[in-house]
């Protein structure tokens, strides 16, 4: 496989070979990418040059731009100049087509593209290390002025990062990155689910194979101290289903899903599951429906954590996929 060096520092290099290769001047590359909707432009002349020649903090802005109207990925222009010029003539079309496609119009309230845009960005922010978990983010005017679209738009997106939890809005405070664990490295899977309706079966099949996965390891691996959480979690699951308890029986569900996932000690499968989890409570709401349900969850919980603890990884993915199976159908999402 071909080694690729990637550098954040290559981006205002990489901008410039954009350009050349587009034959465009600073002033036609401004006004076919760095433009809101009414046609009043983000940055002057003068700035753009500067930062062709010597980056700066809005480079990312330039790169997310671009980057969406060509629909290329961003992380393209993090490659290495020679590397980033010889791409260039197979992931863009020809010159003409590509200007054209930059300056159709954009889809007015495309929430996704917008969560997208913003997810990059922020992205971007924490790779090059000007941003960091707990930072307190930039105001809702100031990123519709960067984004060119409407404050409220900006608003709507931002309450959809903090319900997948990687944003924190503080009413009176602000807005801040989240300190747990970042999750904006599986964006795609996270508004897509959120935002898609069609794609929610596709995505549950994904979040089976993690569960399942999950389990296996966990019931191989895991250590005395998940075991001893999952012990704890499973007996208050028992007793909220004594008690008819359904929001404690909910909520110890889900934590029961999240120990395993944690005890798999993959923490890429443990994020993924906690974002699909979070998604799908604002999705589904309850998610129950009557006490036979419970009964049913309560008998598979039983099994899962019985495998678990003997150790049985086999038993524990079968069990673990039935039991999603079962909840899908339950849920009526097929």
């Amino acid at each position: 496989m071909e080694e690729v060096n990637w550098n954040s520092t290559y981006k205002k290099d990489n901008i410039r070979l954009l350009r050349r290769h587009l034959a465009l001047t600073q002033k036609e590359f401004i006004q076919t990418f760095l433009t809101s909707d009414d046609g009043t432009p983000s940055m002057c002349v003068a700035t753009f040059s500067n930062l062709e020649s010597k980056g700066g903090n809005r480079t990312s802005e330039v790169v997310l731009a671009v980057a969406e109207k060509l629909q290329i990925d961003p992380v393209l222009f993090s490659m290495a100049p020679a590397k980033f010029a010889d791409r260039l003539h197979t992931v863009l079309p020809n010159t003409q087509d590509a200007v054209d496609i930059a300056q159709s119009p954009a889809k007015a309230g495309n929430i996704d593209r917008l969560l997208y845009r913003l997810t990059m960005y922020f992205s971007e922010q924490l790779f090059d290390k000007r941003l960091k978990k707990g930072d307190k983010i930039e105001s809702d005017r100031i990123l519709a002025e960067k984004l060119g679209v409407g404050r409220s738009a900006i608003r709507e997106a931002l309450k959809v990062l903090d319900v997948l939890g990687m944003i924190d809005i503080r009413p009176g405070q602000g807005t801040f990155i989240s300190n747990d664990e970042a999750d904006f490295f599986i964006i795609p899977l996270s508004w897509s689910l959120f935002l898609n309706g069609s794609q929610i079966e596709n995505i549950l099949m994904v979040r089976n194979l993690l569960e399942k996965k999950a389990a296996e390891l966990t019931a191989h691996a895991a250590d005395e101290e998940c075991m001893e959480k999952l012990h704890d979690i499973s007996t208050r699951i028992h007793d909220a289903y004594l008690r008819s308890d359904y929001q404690s029986f909910l909520n110890c569900d889900l934590e029961f899903h999240l120990c395993i996932a944690a005890g798999s000690g993959n923490p890429v499968i443990h994020s993924m599951i906690q974002t699909i989890g979070n998604l799908m409570k604002h999705v589904s709401g309850t998610g129950m429906a009557d006490q036979e349900q419970l009964k049913e969850i309560h008998q598979e919980h039983r099994l899962i954590y019985g495998a678990i603890l003997s150790r049985d990884a086999e038993a524990a993915g079968e069990f673990m996929e039935e039991h999603l199976q079962k909840s899908m159908k339950r849920y009526n999402y097929r």
